[in-house]
């Protein structure tokens, strides 16, 4: 019996420690990917922003002005997402809910009446 618990602690302490290093891994992992993510985001959100615009990406004057336009766009769709999320917060959510809630119950009421 002390043999079993033995060997199943020993299990168990194996499994702990190569589940730390796996999460380790992982976090290593999951850094690269969100890295190579925002890289290919940027790279494609910045052809797509400036391929209606005529720059020269040759001279200092015309990288500063792709880089002017595509923050300008940045900062655009943060303002956007602001907007979102502050509207979103700002809607009375429990009483709509409520208020649907007590719609359905009313017409399971009404149909059940009208049908005796």
């Amino acid at each position: 019996m002390v043999l079993g618990t033995a060997f199943f602690l020993v299990v168990i302490l194996i499994a702990a420690i190569w589940l730390i290093i796996e999460f380790k891994r992982f976090r290593h992992k999951f850094l690269a990917i969100i890295l190579i993510a925002l890289i290919i985001f940027t790279y494609f959100s910045f052809t797509v922003t400036l391929k209606s615009y005529d720059i020269d990406y040759k001279t200092i004057p015309g990288i500063i002005t792709a880089g002017k336009i595509y923050l300008s766009w940045l900062g655009t769709i943060f303002l956007n997402l602001k907007s979102i999320t502050t509207h979103a917060i700002n809607m009375d959510w429990h009483s709509a809910n409520e208020s649907l809630a007590d719609n359905l119950e009313l017409g399971i009421k009404e149909k059940f009446s009208s049908s005796n």
